[in-house]
């Protein structure tokens, strides 16, 4: 039960975590549970994967909307898309008609970019954030904000567009002109004061108990205390103490148990929650609220679709890739699902077979070094990398000032020193770099493992919107700009695996990033359902109640797409090489023998 978090709530709450954990569900349920206790309540998600739709089975809008049979609750999302569409029409207005065309299809373009979009969003956050009217007429506003990475950056944004607009006098970023964010100065100053204010804001720290996951909790309550937001309150959440001679209930118990006892010093010294593993997902305010409770109210529907069938197997997916000997493979989807586990397992049986392989990552919490930690050695040909947001962004100011600053005067270096020095700058190097990974893919097989989709969309839709950005400085990535999305688009260049758990958000959201995907012409080349409880004959009341809901969400992803690898949940998460090429493995003998 929330015990300790609901009658101590501040005003605004900021639910965040490594993605998978519940944040939507708790910060949901946490704003049933306050309207319900009589306060008027304003649930906001700033997650670009938002499905707060679905777990309030309301529509929910860009506007505040009551939600269904909760008195008091309002639920916004904030859409990045149209803020983007706002803030552009607001920055780019006044000058058409005033400016020549060419100058104004200029600003356009800087505006077109995934970095307009962040910042669109962020300035609707401070928006509610920085703005007491905004919110006058509630007690409690509570964000269900994106994956902990993302986050990070979100709520450090305040503090670093401050400092940025302190500084910077020419009004040139690669945004364009700064009006459609120093209109908003003041705000943003509030936003920051209220953040660090722990009589106004409480930041909630949402994990699960295992060790990766309390890993991520205590590196964001760090990096957050850090930024000056030290108010913070951790929710364990779905943790299982068995109870029942089934194997797999007592080996996930114990890892539960372990994972508790080994919590970092810094998580343990704040106050803390726990919540039960649930039988099945809740939906609805009536479900949401016996989350509270730590018990499950509604079945969420009848799951009684039988899966009958896989038509792939990760060892399917590495012979196909061995056989052309070079070329990418990426792995997609929600964050949590097991992105970085299927990519380094397959880097490492490629690598095993002999083959150039490198395994890289562009997720900002870069989990790689975890899941390839054992006592065995890695293959000779595997390289595994990372690309270092600072590092990048180092590498990129430094090129351009040697590039474009070179016969400057003083006044022009500065000016380009001072555009140098926006928060937009780390998304285009970070972007650079993405290409020149993909581009690598040509002479040998590179693993990337992508961050949470939000994100991943992000750099995607960057490979048109920053061409012109980069290609101004005429540097050596032009080419891999231009040809970033035509070999994205090459089923023999890319390998495109859309990972996912036998869940309903999950699924819903693997099935829009695979639209999304389509509207760019790509197309994934299979799903992965990973993390199966179905495929392990569990009896246990709880964990076999899982699995029967899991069926109705296979049969739905072969709905979806005719390729579908099936990974059983593990008893023991696989590190090291030795267990990942087993996950390879595991993944065929349960295809061939369970499903087929």
């Amino acid at each position: 039960m929330l015990k300790s978090l609901l009658p101590d709530a501040t005003r605004f709450l900021f639910f965040t975590g490594k993605g998978g954990v519940g944040k939507t569900t708790l910060s949901s349920a946490t704003a049933v549970g306050l309207a319900r206790r009589g306060h008027r309540v304003l649930l906001v998600s700033t997650d670009p994967a938002s499905n707060l739709s679905e777990v309030l089975a309301t529509p929910i809008g860009a506007e505040p909307r009551p939600v269904e049979g909760v008195d008091g609750l309002d639920a916004l999302d904030i859409d990045p898309d149209a803020a983007a569409s706002a803030y552009r029409d607001r920055v780019v207005g006044p000058y058409r008609g005033v400016l020549p065309d060419t100058v104004v299809a200029n600003i356009d373009e800087q505006l077109s970019g995934a970095c307009t979009v962040e910042i669109a969003a962020f300035d609707e956050f401070t928006a509610l954030l920085g703005n007491p009217e905004a919110t006058a007429g509630y007690d409690h506003v509570v964000f269900d904000t994106a994956p902990t990475g993302h986050t990070l950056r979100l709520l450090s944004l305040p503090g670093a567009w401050t400092g940025y607009l302190d500084t910077n006098t020419a009004g040139v970023t690669c945004i364009g002109p700064m009006s459609g964010l120093t209109q908003a100065h003041d705000r943003y100053r509030i936003a920051l004061a209220t953040l660090a204010d722990p009589t106004a804001t409480t930041l909630v720290l949402v994990t699960r108990p295992e060790a990766a996951a309390l890993e991520e909790a205590e590196r964001a309550r760090s990096e957050l205390a850090d930024i000056g937001v030290g108010n913070q309150h951790l929710i364990v959440n779905g943790l299982f103490d068995g109870g029942s001679n089934d194997p797999t209930a007592q080996v996930l118990a114990l890892r539960h148990a372990d994972a508790m006892a080994d919590m970092p010093t810094g998580l343990s010294t704040l106050r803390r929650d726990t919540l039960p593993l649930l039988a099945v997902s809740p939906i609805g305010a009536d479900a949401l609220a016996g989350v509270l409770e730590g018990r499950s109210i509604g079945g969420g529907g009848s799951d009684t679709t039988t899966f009958g069938g896989a038509t792939t197997s990760l060892a399917v997916i590495a012979d196909t890739v061995a056989a052309r000997r070079r070329g990418l493979v990426m792995t997609m989807g929600k964050g949590g699902v097991g992105k970085t586990t299927v990519a380094a397992a397959l880097a490492v049986e490629l690598a095993r077979r002999g083959l150039p392989v490198t395994l890289s990552t562009t997720d900002p919490a870069a989990h790689l070094t975890g899941a390839l930690a054992g006592d065995e050695p890695l293959p000779e040909t595997l390289i595994v990398e990372r690309i270092d947001p600072h590092a990048a962004t180092a590498a990129y100011t430094s090129e351009v000032l040697a590039d474009a600053g070179a016969g400057l005067d003083a006044g022009g270096l500065a000016v380009l020193e001072e555009d140098l020095r926006s928060p937009c700058t780390a998304e285009i190097a970070v972007f650079r770099t993405f290409a020149a990974t993909v581009a690598s893919a040509s002479d040998r097989i590179v693993v990337l493992d992508t961050a949470p989709t939000g994100h991943t969309l992000l750099l995607l839709d960057a490979a048109q919107s920053y061409q012109r950005e980069i290609e101004r400085h005429q540097d050596d990535s032009s080419d891999d700009v231009t040809m970033l999305l035509q070999r994205l688009r090459d089923p023999e260049y890319t390998t495109l695996l859309l990972v996912t758990l036998p869940e309903p958000t999950p699924v819903h959201e693997a099935a829009a990033l695979q639209d999304d995907l389509a509207r760019a012409d790509i197309r994934p080349a299979a799903w992965v359902a990973n993390q199966t409880l179905t495929v392990t004959g569990t009896r246990d009341p709880i964990l076999s109640e899982r699995a029967r809901h899991e069926q109705r969400w296979l049969a739905d992803m072969l709905d979806r797409h005719e390729q579908l690898a099936v990974v059983p949940w593990q008893p023991v998460p696989p590190t090291g090489a030795d267990a990942l090429a087993d996950l390879v493995g595991q993944a065929e003998r349960v295809v061939t023998a369970d499903v087929a």
